[in-house]
């Protein structure tokens, strides 16, 4: 695969042109900062079987095709064919794709969850909406400031009819709070040639957090800030800004990319050009510093590998280090052994050192992108994650809206189990309800000083829980269409 052959863009759920969506991807979509991989024979049966179960109960309950894969029976569906295709990963039974209360019951009671990646696209990168008179529209180069963006279209995606409205924070706000039962998120973006040149850059990101949280009356988003060690005394004179006159809620690094005429990434333990950015955290107050990790692009996979943040969590106990996209490599089978690339090498390099307790994992992306293409790899690297780092280390996030609403992430979370020859064999902990809580959202919210039994009674009452019920009372209509780069 080239990759300048395949751009940025809008992809509907099921094969482009189909005329249904299903409620979960079957085909891997990337966030931008990995080449995807074509669509599986697995994927592909679990797609076929998806839409033959559709339309075999459809009929029965007096719904279209689309209407009825839009339902909770058309999620139950959907995981009943992953399971049907991979083995029993999730639990679910037959009866919920036909019994609203039977879905229900097995859905259960929301709880707190608090997503710590969250993206949109903000309206300054493009001022003019010039790409909106374009098909695939999200293909400019330069959207995430990785690498060279695509010139030409994925001939795949040529009736794609999606602009950057469809990353707008309007829809995002559709996607996130009102198709799903997200209850607090973390805002960020992707770096740029500078970092007020990123995405969205820190002054756009925390003035959406504060009208949000005006509006709402309460605090349902928060913000990162970005930091470029490269720039040395620019970079730290940036963060003070940040933090004083933006108070942002947390940092974000992507130690694979560099600005502009700088050659290379850095390192994270590297006390020349890492540690003077980790001692402002410190001066600053502001201790919770999230890093992109795993997920290589080019030539800066070295950068991108967590291993340099076992010593820098040991000079630095004080600071939170927050692993995004779990430090995962790419997306693969496991080995026999249950290896999954570079996270299980992360994880054996903590076990070496348990005094370490400065470290949490995120699942932004990973999580997303095992679960709809390799079930026994997702089991093995939250196994061996939980194992590693404890329960209590392990956050939850989506990186959408990239995938679209995060409510299937939610559903595939809340339904997923390490099955039992997998616990036996390597001595995985189960996922119990009391440890998916911990991931959802409790993890979180003691890292960002959140009070979840506050936040409970808060949100029922606050403005954009009233628009969701207004919403729903009017005939909720998610979209089921995830917004990123496939083949």
């Amino acid at each position: 695969m080239q990759r300048n052959d395949h751009g940025f863009s809008l992809q509907p759920g099921m094969q482009q042109g189909d005329e249904t969506e299903s409620p979960i991807p079957t085909r891997l979509v990337s966030n931008e900062e990995f080449p995807p991989l074509p669509q599986t024979p697995q994927q592909r049966e679990v797609e076929q079987r998806i839409l033959l179960a559709a339309d075999a109960l459809a009929p029965r309950l007096g719904l279209s095709r689309r209407q009825f894969l839009r339902t909770s029976g058309g999620m139950a569906t959907a995981f009943l064919a992953m399971n049907a295709v991979f083995g029993r990963f999730f639990s679910v039974s037959d009866a919920e794709a036909v019994e609203i209360e039977a879905a229900r019951e097995a859905a259960g009671e929301p709880g707190f969850i608090f997503d710590v990646q969250l993206h949109y696209v903000g309206a300054a990168y493009d001022p003019t909406d010039a790409e909106a008179q374009r098909k695939g529209a999200v293909s400019k180069p330069g959207l995430m400031g990785l690498r060279k963006r695509a010139q030409r279209f994925n001939p795949k995606l040529a009736g794609d009819s999606g602009t950057l409205a469809d990353l707008s924070w309007q829809n995002f706000i559709k996607e996130v709070f009102l198709d799903s039962q997200t209850s607090i998120g973390l805002i960020s973006t992707p770096p740029g040639p500078y970092p007020n040149e990123a995405v969205v850059p820190p002054k756009e990101m925390t003035l959406f957090r504060d009208e949000i949280n005006r509006i709402t009356r309460s605090r349902r988003m928060l913000s990162h800030g970005l930091v470029t060690p490269q720039l040395g005394q620019t970079d730290l004179d940036f963060m003070e800004m940040q933090a004083e006159q933006l108070k942002i809620d947390a940092w974000k690094a992507y130690t694979g990319a560099c600005p502009k005429g700088f050659e290379h990434g850095w390192f994270v333990d590297d006390e020349k050009i890492a540690y003077p950015m980790l001692e402002k955290m410190r001066k600053l107050g502001i201790k919770r510093f999230c890093i992109h990790k795993g997920l290589p692009l080019g030539p800066v996979a070295d950068y991108n590998h967590p291993r340099d943040l076992i010593q820098a969590a040991k000079d630095f106990p004080d600071i939170d280090f927050m692993v995004y996209h779990s430090g995962l490599l790419n997306v693969t089978a496991p080995k026999p052994s249950g290896e999954v690339p570079w996270t299980t090498e992360f994880c054996e390099m903590k076990k070496k050192e348990p005094g370490i307790k400065n470290i949490y994992m995120e699942l932004g992306s990973t999580f997303a992108q095992l679960v709809s293409t390799n079930p026994a790899a997702c089991a093995h690297l939250l196994g061996q994650m939980i194992a590693a780092f404890g329960a209590d280390h392990v956050l939850w996030g989506t990186d959408s809206i990239w995938y679209g609403t995060p409510q299937w992430q939610i559903e595939a979370m809340r339904r997923f189990e390490i099955p039992a020859d997998l616990v036996d064999k390597h001595g995985y902990a189960p996922l119990t309800k009391a440890v998916k809580e911990q991931i959802f959202g409790l993890n979180a919210a003691k890292v960002f000083n959140v009070d979840v039994a506050a936040k409970r009674n808060e949100i029922p009452a606050d403005f954009l829980t009233q628009m969701k019920m207004a919403y729903l009372d009017e005939g909720a209509s998610p979209s089921h269409r995830w917004y990123g780069w496939v083949v």
